[in-house]
C-alpha cells in the first residue's frame, strides 16, 4: 500500500488525490489543509454571485469523499503545526499544493495606508476566509476598513480579480443576499455609499488579462454604468486593427470600444476603465489613502511601457491592488524566490540540484500562478505521473500503518470529513435563521465549533 500526503485541498490538491487513487488502486491519500474546510480559492477566491463556477466545489467533493481519500482539515504543515520532516515520515510520498498565499506588491510610496488594501484582502473578506482582516469578533471593523465614508474606489489592475472585486463593489446587495457571502459584509456593502469605481491598469486594452465573459459582465449590472476613455483606446496601437488580435484579445477590445460611450446619466455607480497609467503613490489625507497618483505611460514599442513623465491624480477612500500572486516559502522545503515557486522536475522536488525522494509539489507553487482552475489538472497529472513511476522505489521505506494516529498521539486533532459536514450543517442554518440560503461561517471560533458539534 502506497500512502501519501496532499498539502492542500483546492483544485490542484483535489486533482492531484483523484489522479493517484483511478490511476493505482494500492494508493491511499489523505489531504491535509490549514483551513477546517476544503476547496481552497473554490471557497474563498471564486466570487460568490460566480455560482457556476463555484459549483465546482461537486466535483471536488466527490475526490474527496473516495474511499480511498480522506479530508484532514485544520492542519498547518511548517511553523506551528506538523513539521515537513515528521510528515515526510508518516507517508511514503507527500505532494505540496500550497498554492500562492501572497500579493504582490506595487513599491510604492503610501500602500500600506489604511484604506489601501490588498484586492486578496478584500475578497477574503467578502468570502468569509477566517483569516480575513475583520473576521470574528471584531468584524464590524471591517466594514469601517473597508467601505465606511468611501465614495470612490480604485482598483489597480487588469485581470480576472480586478474585474470581481469591481463587480462587487457595484452589485446591490438584494443580488447578492441569494449567495453565501458573510452577513457583516453583506451588511457592509448594503450601507456602501461608493458612487464611482475605476480600474486601473499600467499597458494597453490589448494587453490587459480579464477575459471578455467576465468583462461583459460588468455591463449587466442594474443601476451601474461603465465607461472607457476613447483616447486610451487609441493609444493602442493594436487597437487600429483588432483584426490582427489574437481572438480573446480582439473581442476584449471589440467590448471596449462599445464603452465609449460613457455610462448613463442616470447611473448610480459608475465604473471607469483606464489604461496606460502606471501607479507611482498612494496619496493621503489625515493619515489615510485619499487617492492615487499615476504616471501617463505609452507603448515602447517591445511589449512593455514606458513613463512619459506626466501624472494625474485619481481620488479615492478606497485603493485595491490586485497585480499579481506570490508562492511563499514553506519551512522544510527548498524555494526560488525570483519565481516564487518550489524548483522541481515534473513535479519532483529538487534539492541542491537533485531530486528529493519522496517530495512533489503541484500547481501554482510548482509552476506560479498561472492558468485557470481547470490548467491544475494537467499539472496535478504530470506530478501523478512522475510519483507512480517512484511508486516501488517509495514502498520500500516502512511508514506507519495509520498516520492519523500517529498525528492524533502527537496532539493533532483534525477537522475530518464529518467535521466539515457539521460547518456545512452550521452554514445552512445560519442561511435559513436570517431568511437567507446558505451564510458562510466567517471566524476560526465558528467554524471550530461547529466542527467539534460533529464529535459530540
Amino acid at each position: 500500500m502506497l500512502r501519501v500526503a496532499v498539502v492542500g485541498s483546492g483544485p490542484s490538491g483535489c486533482y492531484t488525490a483523484q489522479g493517484l487513487v483511478e490511476q493505482d488502486p494500492g494508493v491511499h491519500v489523505d489531504v491535509l489543509d490549514r483551513l477546517p474546510c476544503p476547496y481552497g480559492l473554490v471557497r474563498y477566491g471564486v466570487a460568490p454571485d460566480h455560482e457556476k463556477i463555484k459549483s465546482l466545489q461537486n466535483t471536488l467533493r466527490a475526490v474527496l469523499e473516495h474511499d480511498r481519500v480522506r479530508f484532514l482539515g485544520g492542519v498547518p504543515v511548517g511553523p506551528g503545526g506538523v513539521p515537513a520532516d515528521r510528515l515526510r515520515e508518516l507517508y511514503h510520498a507527500v505532494v505540496y499544493c500550497v498554492g500562492a498565499a501572497t500579493d504582490r506588491r506595487l513599491g510604492v510610496p503610501g500602500e500600506d495606508l489604511p484604506g489601501s488594501w490588498s484586492a486578496t484582502e478584500f475578497v477574503s473578506w467578502y468570502s468569509a476566509h477566517p483569516d480575513a482582516p475583520g473576521q470574528g469578533a471584531d468584524g464590524d471593523r471591517a466594514a469601517d476598513g473597508f467601505l465606511r465614508g468611501v465614495r470612490s474606489a480604485v482598483v489597480i489592475g487588469l485581470g480576472n480579480v480586478a474585474v470581481d472585486v469591481t463587480r462587487i463593489l457595484a452589485r446591490r446587495a438584494a443580488e447578492l443576499s441569494r449567495t453565501d457571502v458573510p452577513h457583516a459584509a453583506l451588511t457592509a456593502l448594503a450601507a456602501s455609499a461608493v458612487t464611482d469605481i475605476h480600474m486601473v491598469g499600467r499597458r494597453g486594452p490589448s494587453q490587459a488579462r480579464f477575459t471578455t465573459k467576465e468583462l461583459r459582465e460588468l455591463a449587466t449590472l442594474p443601476d451601474s454604468g461603465v465607461a472607457v476613455d476613447a483616447a486610451e483606446l487609441a493609444a493602442d496601437p493594436a487597437c487600429a486593427d483588432p483584426a490582427a488580435l489574437p481572438a480573446p484579445q480582439r473581442r476584449n477590445v471589440e467590448v471596449l470600444r462599445g464603452w465609449t460611450a460613457g455610462p448613463a446619466p442616470d447611473a448610480r455607480r459608475r465604473i471607469r476603465l483606464r489604461f496606460y497609467l502606471r501607479p507611482v503613490e498612494v496619496l493621503a489625507r489625515d493619515g489615510r489613502a485619499a487617492g492615487v497618483r499615476f504616471e501617463r505611460t505609452v507603448p515602447d514599442g517591445r511589449g512593455g511601457v514606458t513613463g512619459t513623465g506626466r501624472f494625474e491624480d485619481i481620488g479615492a477612500q478606497l485603493v485595491l491592488r490586485s497585480v499579481g500572486y506570490r508562492g511563499v516559502p514553506l519551512e522544510g522545503l527548498p524555494f526560488d524566490p525570483a519565481s516564487g515557486t518550489v524548483p522541481h522536475r515534473a513535479g519532483r522536488v529538487l534539492r541542491e540540484g537533485g531530486v528529493a525522494p519522496g517530495e512533489y509539489v503541484a500547481g501554482w507553487i510548482k509552476r506560479g500562478p498561472t492558468g485557470v482552475i481547470g490548467t491544475n489538472r494537467p499539472c496535478a497529472k504530470e506530478t501523478v505521473t512522475s510519483l507512480l513511476e517512484d511508486a516501488s522505489a517509495l514502498t520500500l521505506r516502512d511508514v506507519p500503518d495509520e498516520p492519523l494516529a500517529a498525528l492524533r498521539a502527537e496532539g493533532v486533532e483534525p477537522v475530518t470529513w464529518t467535521g466539515w459536514q457539521a460547518i456545512e450543517r452550521a452554514e445552512a442554518e445560519l442561511g435559513a435563521s436570517l431568511g437567507r440560503n446558505v451564510v458562510k461561517l466567517p471566524d476560526w471560533e465558528s467554524l471550530l465549533a461547529a466542527a467539534r458539534t460533529a464529535r459530540r
